[in-house]
Protein backbone atom coordinates (compact mmCIF):
# COMPACT_ATOMS: atom_id res chain seq x y z
CA UNK A 1 0.00 0.00 0.00
CA UNK A 2 0.90 3.91 -1.23
CA UNK A 3 1.51 5.80 1.91
CA UNK A 4 0.17 9.19 1.71
CA UNK A 5 3.54 10.41 2.19
CA UNK A 6 4.85 8.61 -0.54
CA UNK A 7 2.09 10.18 -2.76
CA UNK A 8 2.09 13.71 -2.03
CA UNK A 9 6.42 13.31 -2.80
CA UNK A 10 5.74 11.61 -6.34
CA UNK A 11 2.88 14.30 -7.70
CA UNK A 12 5.35 16.93 -6.10
CA UNK A 13 8.04 15.80 -8.44
CA UNK A 14 5.46 16.98 -11.15
CA UNK A 15 7.26 20.81 -10.69
CA UNK A 16 10.86 21.60 -11.23
CA UNK A 17 11.28 23.57 -8.00
CA UNK A 18 10.36 19.77 -6.23
CA UNK A 19 12.33 17.93 -8.15
CA UNK A 20 15.65 20.09 -7.81
CA UNK A 21 14.75 20.44 -4.10
CA UNK A 22 14.55 16.74 -3.74
CA UNK A 23 17.31 15.99 -6.79
CA UNK A 24 14.95 13.19 -8.05
CA UNK A 25 12.65 12.67 -10.85
CA UNK A 26 10.06 9.91 -11.67
CA UNK A 27 10.14 7.37 -14.57
CA UNK A 28 6.78 5.28 -15.89
CA UNK A 29 6.96 1.76 -18.08
CA UNK A 30 9.26 -1.05 -17.81
CA UNK A 31 11.13 0.26 -20.88
CA UNK A 32 12.21 3.18 -19.43
CA UNK A 33 12.90 2.00 -15.75
CA UNK A 34 14.95 -1.16 -17.01
CA UNK A 35 17.27 1.40 -19.31
CA UNK A 36 18.01 3.75 -16.62
CA UNK A 37 18.83 0.46 -14.29
CA UNK A 38 21.32 -0.65 -16.79
CA UNK A 39 22.54 2.76 -16.83
CA UNK A 40 23.25 2.63 -12.98
CA UNK A 41 20.66 5.17 -12.09
CA UNK A 42 19.92 4.73 -8.82
CA UNK A 43 15.93 4.22 -7.91
CA UNK A 44 14.88 5.82 -4.17
CA UNK A 45 11.62 3.77 -4.60
CA UNK A 46 9.38 1.48 -7.07
CA UNK A 47 5.96 0.50 -7.38
CA UNK A 48 4.76 -2.23 -9.43
CA UNK A 49 1.52 -3.93 -10.41
CA UNK A 50 0.97 -6.43 -8.61
CA UNK A 51 1.78 -9.79 -10.46
CA UNK A 52 3.83 -7.60 -12.39
CA UNK A 53 7.41 -7.63 -10.56
CA UNK A 54 8.33 -9.62 -13.90
CA UNK A 55 9.63 -6.68 -15.39
CA UNK A 56 12.73 -6.77 -12.89
CA UNK A 57 16.27 -7.13 -14.34
CA UNK A 58 18.34 -8.03 -11.40
CA UNK A 59 19.77 -4.71 -11.28
CA UNK A 60 17.77 -3.25 -8.44
CA UNK A 61 19.72 -2.98 -5.27
CA UNK A 62 18.76 -4.98 -2.33
CA UNK A 63 18.12 -2.16 -0.15
CA UNK A 64 15.42 -0.90 -3.23
CA UNK A 65 12.51 -3.39 -2.92
CA UNK A 66 9.77 -3.28 -5.22
CA UNK A 67 6.66 -1.87 -3.58
CA UNK A 68 3.65 -4.11 -5.32
CA UNK A 69 0.25 -1.80 -5.67
CA UNK A 70 -2.99 -1.89 -7.17
CA UNK A 71 -4.45 -0.27 -10.60
CA UNK A 72 -5.78 2.35 -8.30
CA UNK A 73 -2.95 3.18 -6.45
CA UNK A 74 -0.79 3.38 -9.64
CA UNK A 75 -2.88 5.65 -11.34
CA UNK A 76 -2.99 7.90 -7.75
CA UNK A 77 0.88 8.37 -8.63
CA UNK A 78 1.17 8.08 -12.30
CA UNK A 79 1.43 10.84 -15.02
CA UNK A 80 0.31 8.82 -17.29
CA UNK A 81 -3.41 8.30 -19.11
CA UNK A 82 -2.49 4.74 -19.07
CA UNK A 83 -0.14 3.51 -16.32
CA UNK A 84 2.27 0.96 -17.55
CA UNK A 85 3.06 -1.57 -15.15
CA UNK A 86 5.87 0.54 -12.75
CA UNK A 87 6.99 3.97 -11.82
CA UNK A 88 10.49 4.31 -10.49
CA UNK A 89 11.32 7.30 -8.26
CA UNK A 90 15.07 7.84 -9.50
CA UNK A 91 17.97 10.28 -7.97
CA UNK A 92 19.17 12.54 -10.68
CA UNK A 93 23.02 12.19 -11.75
CA UNK A 94 25.44 14.65 -10.68
CA UNK A 95 25.49 16.52 -14.47
CA UNK A 96 22.23 18.74 -14.43
CA UNK A 97 23.60 22.42 -14.66
CA UNK A 98 26.08 24.64 -15.78
CA UNK A 99 24.17 28.10 -14.71
CA UNK A 100 25.91 29.04 -11.54
CA UNK A 101 28.46 31.12 -13.44
CA UNK A 102 30.88 27.92 -13.89
CA UNK A 103 31.38 27.58 -17.59
CA UNK A 104 30.30 24.23 -19.21
CA UNK A 105 33.53 22.77 -21.33
CA UNK A 106 32.89 23.41 -24.79
CA UNK A 107 32.96 20.01 -27.38
CA UNK A 108 36.21 19.18 -28.36
CA UNK A 109 34.68 17.07 -31.38
CA UNK A 110 32.18 14.90 -32.32
CA UNK A 111 28.49 15.82 -33.17
CA UNK A 112 26.13 17.15 -30.41
CA UNK A 113 22.44 19.05 -30.26
CA UNK A 114 22.03 22.63 -28.35
CA UNK A 115 18.34 23.58 -28.01
CA UNK A 116 17.39 27.17 -28.27
CA UNK A 117 14.06 27.46 -25.88
CA UNK A 118 12.47 24.38 -27.28
CA UNK A 119 9.46 24.56 -25.07
CA UNK A 120 7.45 21.45 -25.93
CA UNK A 121 7.96 18.50 -23.30
CA UNK A 122 7.39 16.09 -26.29
CA UNK A 123 9.56 17.61 -28.27
CA UNK A 124 12.48 17.93 -25.83
CA UNK A 125 12.31 13.90 -25.20
CA UNK A 126 11.75 12.76 -29.14
CA UNK A 127 14.95 14.61 -29.71
CA UNK A 128 16.91 13.23 -26.83
CA UNK A 129 15.66 9.73 -28.60
CA UNK A 130 16.63 11.01 -32.06
CA UNK A 131 20.39 11.98 -30.41
CA UNK A 132 20.52 8.57 -29.22
CA UNK A 133 19.92 6.94 -32.11
CA UNK A 134 22.30 8.75 -34.81
CA UNK A 135 24.84 8.53 -31.60
CA UNK A 136 24.94 11.77 -30.33
CA UNK A 137 25.92 11.82 -26.76
CA UNK A 138 25.07 15.04 -25.31
CA UNK A 139 22.47 17.54 -25.90
CA UNK A 140 22.98 21.03 -24.23
CA UNK A 141 19.70 22.91 -23.39
CA UNK A 142 19.01 26.85 -22.96
CA UNK A 143 17.59 28.14 -19.30
CA UNK A 144 14.50 28.60 -21.87
CA UNK A 145 14.11 25.23 -22.89
CA UNK A 146 11.67 22.40 -21.22
CA UNK A 147 13.16 20.61 -18.05
CA UNK A 148 14.36 17.25 -19.22
CA UNK A 149 13.68 15.77 -16.01
CA UNK A 150 9.81 16.29 -16.03
CA UNK A 151 7.45 12.75 -16.08
CA UNK A 152 6.80 14.07 -19.55
CA UNK A 153 10.34 14.63 -21.01
CA UNK A 154 11.43 11.46 -19.49
CA UNK A 155 8.65 9.70 -20.85
CA UNK A 156 9.11 11.40 -24.62
CA UNK A 157 12.61 9.89 -24.14
CA UNK A 158 11.78 5.93 -23.81
CA UNK A 159 14.64 5.59 -22.14
CA UNK A 160 17.23 7.23 -24.02
CA UNK A 161 17.98 10.15 -21.15
CA UNK A 162 20.00 7.10 -19.56
CA UNK A 163 22.61 7.14 -22.27
CA UNK A 164 22.77 10.81 -23.44
CA UNK A 165 24.71 13.67 -21.50
CA UNK A 166 21.78 16.61 -21.04
CA UNK A 167 23.34 20.04 -19.69
CA UNK A 168 21.43 22.87 -18.78
CA UNK A 169 23.96 25.60 -19.87
CA UNK A 170 24.46 29.37 -20.93
CA UNK A 171 24.16 28.28 -24.48
CA UNK A 172 25.42 31.81 -26.25
CA UNK A 173 28.47 31.36 -23.43
CA UNK A 174 28.77 27.63 -25.12
CA UNK A 175 28.76 28.61 -28.73
CA UNK A 176 31.20 31.53 -28.20
CA UNK A 177 33.99 29.18 -26.43
CA UNK A 178 33.64 26.51 -29.19
CA UNK A 179 36.03 26.12 -31.51
CA UNK A 180 34.12 23.59 -33.63
CA UNK A 181 31.54 24.70 -36.20
CA UNK A 182 28.06 25.70 -35.04
CA UNK A 183 25.08 24.49 -37.77
CA UNK A 184 21.61 26.06 -37.87
CA UNK A 185 18.67 25.83 -39.77
CA UNK A 186 17.61 29.19 -40.84
CA UNK A 187 15.12 30.18 -43.75
CA UNK A 188 18.09 32.53 -45.37
CA UNK A 189 20.11 28.75 -44.87
CA UNK A 190 21.89 26.85 -47.41
CA UNK A 191 20.43 23.82 -48.93
CA UNK A 192 21.16 20.92 -46.41
CA UNK A 193 21.06 18.10 -49.48
CA UNK A 194 23.55 20.21 -51.37
CA UNK A 195 26.27 20.30 -48.55
CA UNK A 196 28.73 18.86 -47.71
CA UNK A 197 29.03 18.24 -44.09
CA UNK A 198 31.11 17.52 -41.78
CA UNK A 199 31.61 14.98 -39.24
CA UNK A 200 31.90 17.13 -35.97
CA UNK A 201 30.22 20.16 -34.72
CA UNK A 202 27.10 21.76 -32.75
CA UNK A 203 23.70 21.54 -34.12
CA UNK A 204 21.44 23.87 -33.07
CA UNK A 205 17.82 23.59 -33.03
CA UNK A 206 15.02 26.28 -31.82
CA UNK A 207 11.85 27.02 -30.32
CA UNK A 208 8.77 25.57 -32.25
CA UNK A 209 7.14 29.34 -32.64
CA UNK A 210 10.11 31.83 -33.42
CA UNK A 211 12.95 29.38 -34.30
CA UNK A 212 16.66 30.09 -33.32
CA UNK A 213 16.61 33.36 -30.98
CA UNK A 214 18.52 36.59 -32.88
CA UNK A 215 21.64 36.24 -30.12
CA UNK A 216 22.24 32.69 -30.68
CA UNK A 217 21.14 32.82 -34.49
CA UNK A 218 24.58 35.45 -34.74
CA UNK A 219 26.74 32.83 -33.35
CA UNK A 220 25.95 30.24 -36.02
CA UNK A 221 28.54 30.07 -38.50
CA UNK A 222 26.82 27.29 -40.84
CA UNK A 223 23.41 28.46 -41.90
CA UNK A 224 21.30 25.36 -43.18
CA UNK A 225 18.20 24.89 -44.88
CA UNK A 226 15.65 22.13 -45.20
CA UNK A 227 13.86 23.19 -48.49
CA UNK A 228 10.07 22.91 -48.68
CA UNK A 229 9.57 20.72 -51.97
CA UNK A 230 5.56 22.32 -52.23
CA UNK A 231 3.58 24.85 -50.74
CA UNK A 232 1.12 24.01 -47.77
CA UNK A 233 2.50 22.97 -44.33
CA UNK A 234 3.64 26.10 -43.04
CA UNK A 235 6.87 24.95 -41.03
CA UNK A 236 8.76 21.52 -39.87
CA UNK A 237 7.82 20.15 -36.09
CA UNK A 238 11.21 20.85 -34.58
CA UNK A 239 11.91 16.77 -33.74
CA UNK A 240 11.38 16.02 -37.09
CA UNK A 241 13.44 18.77 -38.26
CA UNK A 242 16.04 17.48 -35.70
CA UNK A 243 15.78 14.05 -37.26
CA UNK A 244 16.20 15.07 -40.52
CA UNK A 245 19.45 17.09 -40.05
CA UNK A 246 20.98 14.65 -37.81
CA UNK A 247 20.16 11.85 -40.84
CA UNK A 248 21.91 14.75 -43.35
CA UNK A 249 24.98 14.45 -40.85
CA UNK A 250 25.33 10.82 -40.04
CA UNK A 251 24.98 9.98 -44.12
CA UNK A 252 27.17 12.30 -44.79
CA UNK A 253 29.97 10.79 -42.67
CA UNK A 254 29.12 7.23 -44.30
CA UNK A 255 29.06 8.45 -47.59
Amino acid sequence: MISKNQIKLVRSLEHKKHRMAEGLFVAEGPKVVDDLLACHFRPRMIFSLSGHERWETGLIREETPVQAVTEEELRRVSFLQHPQEVLAVMEMPGQGSCLSGSSCPPPVGGLSLALDGVQDPGNVGTIIRIADWYGIDTVYCSPATADVWSPKVVQATMGSIARVHVVQCDLEKLLRETSLPVYGTVLDGENIYARKLAGEGIIVMGNEGNGISEPVRALLTERLLIPQMREGAESLNVAVATAIVCSEFRRNCLA
